[in-house]
Formats: C-alpha cells, structure tokens, sequence
C-alpha cells in the first residue's frame, strides 16, 4: 500500500486558519479539499439549506412539475416506478409521500421484482402494472435514461413518461418522454449536478411546492420539506455519489432527521440494525447498516417491502417489517460469504494477471453478485464485473477502482452486451452466456490500456502527519465541522510516526485487533485494526500508523476511538516529513 501526500504551502495553510481563527490541521484539510478561500471556507464548515440553488434551473424540471401538477389536478392516475435499490426505494417512497399530501388520485408505485423482470423500466415489469390498472401517468425514477423502446411502447398506449434519473446515456436518450438527468442535460460545473436520483426528486417536490405557494395552495403549505432529507441522506450516501455541494448540504441536515427519529421506518431501520436512539449516525450508518438491509429485500424478494414501510406511520408495522429485513440481509450475508469465497478461488486460479476481472458462474445467485464484485475489486484492487445466469443470460455487476471509468469500458464492449448502464465506478450488465469468454478478454485489455499510466495499486493519501498529543477531542471537533465524510469527500486518514506500542495487542474473532498506546503525557489512546490480524505490527519497536479518529459509542458513553489502518516500520532510513510538515510523501 503506498502512502502518499499531495505538497501545501505553509504560508496558504497559516494564512486560511488565521482567517478563520481556526486550528492548522482543520485549514490543512480544508485545503487538501481545494478550499483556500475564508468565505467558502465558511459556506463549506457551515452549509445552510438557503444556499441550495433553484430547482428549475435543472433542465425539463419545469416541464415535469407542470405535467405532475396537470395530473393531480385532473384526477388522473399516476404510477411510479423505481429501481429497487437505496436510491431507488427512498426516491419512489419521497415521491409518492409528496403525491399523496398534495392530493394526487391514489398514485402508485411498483419495484421491478429483480429476478423476474430484471434492471430498470422494462417491458415486463410495464406490463404488470397495466394488467391491474390504466395509466395516465407513468413516473420512472432511478433508471430509464436508456430505455428507448419502453418509452416508445408507453406512449404508443397514450400513457405520458416522465424520467427522473442521474446514470448515464449510451448514445439515445428517450424521445417524447420529459427526462430530468444533469448528467445528460446540464453543464457539469454546477452545484447539483451530482445529485442521485433522490435528490432530483427532492428538486422537483420543491419545485411543485414552489408553484403551489405561489398560488396559495393550503396543501402546499402543510408540507415541511425539510422533514423528507432523510430519505435524501439514505439515497445519497448509499448511492456512492460525491458529498461535496448540494449533497453535502442535503446530507449534512438528512442526518440530523434521521437522528431525530421522525419517521417510524428509518427508526425501525436504526433498531435492528444496532444504532441506539439519540446515538450520532454517520454515513457509515447508512452504508454498512441501514442500506445492506433495504438492498437485501430487491436482491432477495420483493423492495416494495421496505417502500413500504418508509411511508408507513405505524411503529408496530415498521418493527415488523424491519425484522422481515433483517432476515433477508442475514440470508444475502451467508450467500455472498459463499460466493465470496468461490469469487476469489476462481480469480487465483483462471485469472491470477487479469488487470480487469470477469467472473461467471451459472450457480451463482443474481441478487448478490455485486456485492461480491466490491469485495473482488477491493481485495485486489482491480475493476471487476461478477455475473450469475439467468435463463442463458449472464447477468451481474461490476465495481471499478480510482482512474477506471467503467461507462467508458462497456461502451467499448457494446457489440457483446445485451444491455448495461450505471456509473463510472458501479455498472449492471447482461450478456449472452456464450459471449463471457469474449468479454473476459476484452474487458482486460480496454482495463490494460485505460490504466497504463494510473497504478492499479491500493494507495491512501495523508491528510496529515501529526503528534500523539494532536489526536484529542479538538481534533473530532474540527472533524464534526467537516462531516459528513463519504464519495468524493473522503474521511481523512493521520499519520503518525514513531509509534510504540507497550502491550500485546488483543485478537478478536481471528481477524481484528485491539490496540493500545500512551502518548509523551501517558494519556491512553485506544484502538481498533478491522481484518488485520494477519499482519500484527511489533511490541516495544517504533512504528509509524496510519489511523481514522472518531467517537466511539458504548454503554452511553462516547470516547475518542482510533482505527489503525495501515502501518510500517519507523527507521532512519525512511525520508519522512516531520508532523505537519507539508513535503511530498510517497513511500511504498
């Protein structure tokens, strides 16, 4: 793992903390973000909610409220559709909570049923929804930027489409549909142009309460809009889009609702997922608790299940449902550990130097596989595409690393795919079986050649080199300003050089450890190495560590908690800059 540091000037980094009278580790990271100046500074540290641009500055938003409004006011029948995973789920359940309130016709909603009906807005899962009813409206959220011949086939019934979505095009978009998607439509410089699907929704019911003000619509003032951020949150930070601009503002106030427990569902969410009530909740929260849990219904059964319950007012109904998916997320755990492992044995047999990584197993189970594909392309460090079948089709996900823009590479394979889509770092993808071999191929060699000037080796930047006596709640305080971390606004990573830990360190599970040190004034910090156990560093010999520091939750109680995430030995040998100093470092 290579440590690397990205040089600062001295005088910039003295000259912003002074100007905001603030610690020269916070200014440091500030920097590190490419924020030097003292005003956006402060619009970054302390994000309000009025600095969320227009929503109608978002191309065809106009176009959509006003569609949405016409069918509200004609009675006519609407039906969302969303893709069933987080951003999917929170979407479809914020749209039609908006919909109800301001007196939409019963409007409803259906999640494509995974392994039946597939990725997205497709035929089959369009056909479902106009056997039971006739439609007049019909609202794809989180997918259908790609789906020409769907839309063609709803308008061929008369029924209009509105699309709300953010992945990207291949090369059409659909025609006669309304399509709310920056990524298509928008010049990339502005403030919400990474929006998730979510949080385009979050736009267009601001939009609609906009209109319906303006007019003196009483139902439009009896919506509190800040109230729905937590599904906003949900959707964003699962989603693995970046937390800086709109969505860092949208998720740095969606946290706080979601802590404040007003929804019956998220609350329920919280309770079997470990978080106790009044406990701070972080993205991780989001991402390693509450997300897997709403994810395992869509890969397991049916996510109108936790749709559901995200709309449901009744503790006892939300508790019931939340113990529902708890179940499934146990069952996803022991079928992704399986795969997992036979994932990682056919890598290191059939593709030990495959710079990019296809792996297909007609057994494997569809609902899970890119979930083993993250850990694939974690462990070493490679973009991978993991696939299962499904009556001859090979189907699955892929995940990238840093620099390897997947979109880009499916583009490129387009000849031997029957459909793809997602994001540069998170693809779906289907082929014919007999085209894996191909694929495996190919997908190697555009991965080759799209990384021969990036590392595909697993590298951590430091934010900071500091002393012992530096990590203290001053510390975590400077961090709470700059919360909340995730894509594109990463948790910083300290350094520390010289390290010496006094007692054995304490095995747990037999692939963590626990940890100890004493600072120069014998203060005791302790710690936490997740799955590295097999690589325990020495007692009474100077190391250097890399570690995350963040309040730990116990009892009641918070401490000052730190994660060792990598270390080395220390040695005169090594060229290291002294704490804080602000020198190039890249050392392997």
């Amino acid at each position: 793992m290579r440590w690397t540091s990205k040089p600062l000037q001295d005088d910039q980094v003295s000259a912003l903390s002074q100007s905001l009278g603030s610690s020269r580790i916070l200014a440091t990271l500030l920097i590190r973000l490419g924020i030097s100046d003292p005003d956006a500074a402060q619009a970054f540290l302390h994000p309000r909610l009025r600095q969320l641009d227009d929503p109608f500055s978002i191309t065809n938003l106009r176009s959509a409220v006003d569609r949405i409004r016409q069918a509200i006011d004609g009675g006519e029948k609407m039906v969302v559709l969303g893709d069933y995973d987080v951003d999917g789920v929170t979407s479809t359940a914020l749209l039609i909570s908006i919909l109800r309130r301001l007196g939409a016709k019963q409007p409803g909603f259906i999640v494509p049923r995974r392994l039946e009906e597939g990725y997205g807005l497709s035929r089959i899962a369009i056909d479902r929804v106009l056997e039971e009813e006739d439609i007049d409206l019909f609202i794809a959220v989180d997918c259908g930027t790609n789906s020409v011949e769907e839309v063609a086939y709803l308008r061929a019934k008369g029924i209009d489409a509105i699309i709300i979505d953010h992945h990207r095009s291949k090369e059409e978009i659909p025609e006669d549909a309304i399509l709310i998607n920056p990524h298509v439509l928008d010049r990339p410089d502005q403030p919400w142009v990474d929006l998730c699907t979510v949080g385009l929704v979050f736009k267009v019911a601001h939009g609609l309460l906009k209109v319906l003000r303006a007019e003196e619509d009483p139902s439009a003032y009896q919506i509190v809009l800040k109230d729905y951020l937590d599904l906003v949150a949900m959707g964003t930070i699962a989603d693995l889009v970046p937390l800086r601009d709109e969505n860092r503002i949208l998720c740095k106030y969606g946290l706080r609702v979601i802590q404040e427990g007003r929804r019956p569902g998220v609350n329920a969410l919280l309770k079997v997922s470990g978080v106790k009530q009044g406990e701070e909740v972080v993205p991780m929260d989001i991402s390693f608790r509450i997300g897997p849990r709403i994810n395992a219904s869509g890969r397991l059964a049916d996510a109108s299940l936790p749709v559901e319950m995200l709309l449901n007012d009744n503790p006892a109904f939300c508790e019931e449902s939340a113990q529902l998916l708890e179940e499934f997320n146990r069952e996803r755990q022991e079928i992704e550990r399986q795969i997992t492992i036979e994932a990682k044995r056919q890598r290191e047999i059939h593709v030990p130097d495959a710079m990019g990584v296809v792996l297909f197993n007609e057994e494997w189970h569809a609902g899970v596989v890119g979930i083993v594909a993250s850990r694939i392309s974690r462990k070493y460090h490679r973009p991978t595409i993991v696939l299962a079948s499904e009556d001859g089709v090979a189907q699955g996900s892929g995940r990238s690393v840093s620099g390897i823009n997947l979109v880009e590479i499916l583009r490129e394979c387009d000849d031997l795919l029957e459909s793809w889509g997602g994001h540069p770092l998170a693809v779906g993808v289907s082929l014919p079986q007999e085209n894996v071999a191909d694929f495996q191929i190919r997908f190697d060699e555009l991965v080759r050649e799209a990384s021969k000037n990036i590392p595909l080796e697993p590298e951590i930047e430091v934010a900071a080199w500091l002393e012992l006596s530096d990590v203290n709640e001053d510390l975590l305080a400077d961090l709470d300003l700059l919360h909340p971390f995730g894509q594109g606004h990463r948790e910083p990573i300290f350094a520390v050089k010289d390290v010496v830990l006094q007692t054995p360190v304490e095995v747990f599970m037999e692939r963590h450890f626990r940890f100890r040190i004493v600072d120069q004034n014998r203060r005791r910090l302790f710690g936490v190495a997740w799955q590295k156990a097999d690589r325990i560093p020495p007692i009474g010999e100077p190391i250097d560590v890399l570690i995350r520091v963040y309040w730990n939750y116990f009892n009641n109680r918070k401490s000052l908690q730190l994660e060792m995430i990598d270390w080395r030995p220390s040695g005169p040998s090594r060229e290291l800059p002294p704490p804080m100093a602000m020198e190039s470092l890249v050392n392997k």
